[in-house]
């Protein structure tokens, strides 16, 4: 029934699958690295505890030693370490920041502290020393690793704030284009429109000067249809522009709109006008557009209904603000199936055989973009009715 809208709905959905597998690809590489790093840090920090007791336990010279220890245990700048007597006494620690200024007590505290936290995070290692002495080692992930652990997260935020970006830059520019092909459409309606209204006005004035068509009742009627016709090309001549709103009276206003087309729709559908409001209250419209909407909503209404049904149209005041008004337009048809609520507004969307389905989607544009109201569906029942609410500003 909507097949644009269903072909964008798929692309969306194939948009947020790729991202998905984009994510779960990015956090299970993530994971891989961080795998291998952590294993590449717990052999570096057993081949700190080896050569710890290659050092203890060795009788080579010191020249041999202090090779050693440099090239291995000094090698090591990214791990933090710290290594205790079996008493758990400090006896070394090594890329930990320890607090600036601190006395010997303070920092042995600190570093305590620090020992804590590390036998949560890893086992110790434990290095004999002979006679059964013992030293033990103490290590937590270096900040790289703690890093890239994060860096997935990072990475899904980055790409989530581009995703949004990305949405609203694509809704903004789709909408652009949709109001072009609306003004577009509009124009040159209004174009076409010109040429055979100049000549039912002139064939108008004809019949209504003929003393053969003098008191004909027919002649009224065309004449109306041809003021008709001048206010729908002038509505369509006004897409595009920014409307004049003016304060006028919001139930004659609405008085006016049916009284038009009652007369052109099924003898058999009773159209109500009821108010909570002032008789004379005004609301900020542009009276042909308001008109467009009424004739556009009750045009549905009467489709819902087959042709035969009851309409009312209440005023009062909105619940929303003191400042809006709101107009209550109910029929007793179809009702409108949970699943479509918001899909009745969107441009093609149709249950007719017939029709562009865009009605409604100018009544809502009509409202919100040039009367700065709301247009929505209030309640809808299938087999009861709907009532559509407009909220204007008073």
């Amino acid at each position: 029934m909507l097949p644009i809208y269903d072909q964008k709905s798929r692309i969306k959905l194939m948009v947020l699958a790729g991202a998905i597998l984009i994510a779960a690809a990015t956090v299970i590489y993530t994971n891989v690295l961080v795998q291998r790093l952590s294993e590449r840090e717990q052999q570096q920090i057993d081949l700190y505890a080896r050569t710890l007791r290659f050092i203890i336990s060795s009788e080579v010279d010191d020249a041999n030693t202090s090779f050693v220890s440099n090239e291995i245990i000094s090698a090591n700048k990214t791990i933090p370490v710290v290594l205790t007597d079996g008493e758990g006494n400090i006896v070394d620690s090594k890329n930990v920041a320890l607090p600036r200024n601190a006395s010997a007590q303070a920092t042995a505290d600190f570093l305590h502290r620090q020992v804590a936290v590390m036998k949560t995070l890893h086992p110790p290692i434990v290095v004999e020393l002979g006679g059964g002495l013992r030293n033990y080692i103490y290590y937590q992930d270096s900040q790289l690793l703690n890093q890239l652990r994060t860096y997935p997260l990072v990475q899904l935020a980055v790409i989530g704030c581009l995703g949004v970006m990305a949405y609203f830059s694509f809704s903004y520019s789709r909408r652009a284009e949709q109001n072009r092909v609306w003004v577009g459409l509009a124009k040159e309606t209004a174009h076409q429109l010109g040429t055979p209204l100049s000549s039912l006005m002139a064939w108008h004035t004809y019949l209504k000067d003929s003393e053969k068509w003098q008191n004909e009742p027919i002649v009224d009627e065309l004449g109306k249809d041809v003021r008709r016709l001048e206010i729908i090309t002038e509505r369509f001549s006004n897409i595009g522009s920014v409307p004049i709103l003016k304060p006028e009276n919001i139930l004659q206003a609405t008085k006016n709109a049916i009284a038009y087309l009652q007369s052109r729709v099924s003898k058999k559908v009773v159209f109500e006008i009821t108010t909570e409001l002032p008789t004379d209250l005004p609301a900020q419209i542009n009276v042909p557009l308001f008109d467009w909407v009424i004739e556009n909503i009750c045009k549905n209404a009467v489709d819902a209904m087959d042709g035969k049904g009851h309409i009312t149209l209440h005023l009062r005041r909105s619940t929303k603000g003191k400042d809006l008004i709101a107009l209550d337009i109910t029929d007793n048809g179809k009702g409108i199936p949970k699943s479509k609520l918001e899909s009745v507004f969107l441009p093609g969307y149709t249950t007719k055989k017939r029709g562009w389905g865009l009605g409604l989607a100018l009544a809502k544009r009509i409202i919100e973009n040039y009367h700065q109201g709301k247009l929505y569906v209030r309640w809808s029942e299938v087999g009861k009715g709907t009532t559509f609410r407009v909220l204007l500003k008073g």
